[in-house]
């Protein structure tokens, strides 16, 4: 397929600056959405400021797009927090926030963006998930817990948008150095890379091979799925 019109969620850094960036490259037009700046001023990418655990503005947000391209091709849903707290001492509010956002975040974008990926002739949903769902990582519970939701929420979703030619699917990155990695001690991320199979970080290219692969025209039939980076499962 040629210009695709994709959309990235939480596109100011770390992967989602990345997949920004990757898409612009392979001739796209990459729209992104983030409560902070847009990470790069390109004439083919267009910056969605909100917040998607805000309805209000996602609702705003993708009435822009639909003003400015009139469709959607791709949405890959990136956005989200975490922290490495044991369950006794994570405050209420912490876990709302990672629920929110992880989950109710991709909830409301996937559900905004269903109304124009029908458009498309290769509508493609990719959720960001994590090996901390696997591996019951200690610290992560509410973490691993939100991304477990949008796995359900993936593989329901996959079924239920099959009559529209719409596929969702969902990678889950080893760990990748990003801010959210960077206040984690060193001997954490370590513990946490020895359990996997391939005992290494994860890179941004790994991501993006996997989320090239679900955006193909060509993986019409692969729909449901969630793949593991570095050997976990």
């Amino acid at each position: 397929m040629t210009d695709r019109c994709i959309l990235v969620t939480g596109s100011s850094r770390g992967i989602g600056a990345g997949l920004v960036r990757h898409y612009l490259e392979q001739g796209d037009r990459v729209a992104g959405c983030a409560r902070g700046a847009a990470p790069i001023d390109h004439e083919r990418y267009l910056h969605l400021s909100t917040d998607v655990a805000d309805e209000a503005g996602v609702r705003a947000a993708f009435q822009e797009l639909r003003v400015r391209w009139g469709r959607l091709d791709a949405i890959i849903n990136n956005a989200g927090i975490g922290r490495l707290n044991q369950m006794a001492i994570t405050p209420f509010d912490t876990a709302r926030q990672i629920i929110e956002t992880n989950f109710l975040g991709t909830f409301l974008c996937t559900h905004a963006a269903t109304r124009l990926l029908r458009h498309s002739t290769a509508g493609r949903i990719v959720n960001l998930s994590t090996v901390a769902v696997p591996l019951r990582l200690d610290g992560e519970s509410v973490y691993a817990a939100s991304k477990s939701a949008v796995e359900t929420f993936t593989r329901i979703v996959a079924r239920e948008l099959v009559p529209f030619g719409i596929t969702c699917n969902a990678v889950g990155p080893g760990p990748v150095r990003t801010h959210l990695t960077e206040s984690v001690p060193a001997s954490v991320m370590d513990a946490l890379i020895r359990r996997q199979a391939i005992a290494k970080w994860t890179e941004l290219a790994d991501v993006f091979n996997v989320v090239d692969f679900f955006l193909r025209p060509e993986s019409a039939m692969i729909t449901g799925q969630v793949v593991y980076l570095g050997g976990v499962g």
